[in-house]
């Protein structure tokens, strides 16, 4: 489809009002937003009156959320089993000092204690429990349970729970 005398003027106007070359191009159609803007550098068209601008949505505010009696029921924070955290001093050697970086053993507790740039910084130093880096107290902290387990120990059948998935589908 070629330019006529009318499309041109309409694509003066368009532009002078601000639409840019894919609302242009719409509403003259036949053409692309590639053409539209071809042809207003070729006629000149280069400044506008107005930028175009997107048209701004309403701001939806936040409704509370209510949960229906089709909802499943959240667990309280009672029924989830914590992990109480020890508060372990360092194991001291006999000259007083705790294990560093550079003292550690392979058999030792590699559990970091306090912040890495103070200078009372240390590690555990306490025997390995099992294959683990760090002792009994230590790995009780560093391995939490997965989320299923956490479920299972809280007495949730898992066959339940993959029902209502399924039947969710």
């Amino acid at each position: 489809m070629g330019w006529s005398e009318e499309r041109v003027a309409l694509l003066r106007k368009l532009w002078a009002e601000g639409l840019s070359a894919s609302q242009i191009a719409k509403q003259l159609g036949g053409v692309t937003r590639n053409a539209v803007i071809g042809k207003v550098h070729r006629l000149g068209l280069a400044g506008r009156a107005t930028p175009s601008r997107p048209a701004k949505r309403p701001v939806r505010t936040a409704r509370p959320r209510t949960l229906g009696p089709s909802a499943p029921r959240l667990r309280t924070a009672s029924s989830v089993p914590l992990v109480v955290i020890p508060d372990l001093e360092p194991v001291k050697f006999e000259d007083g000092k705790a294990a560093t970086v550079l003292t550690i053993k392979e058999s030792m507790c590699k559990y970091p204690i306090g912040d890495p740039t103070d200078a009372d910084f240390a590690f555990c130093g306490r025997g390995v429990f099992g294959n683990h880096p760090y002792c009994h107290d230590h790995a009780r902290v560093a391995y939490q349970p997965s989320q299923a387990r956490k479920r299972r120990a809280a007495g949730e059948p898992d066959e339940l729970r993959r029902m209502l998935r399924l039947a969710a589908m």
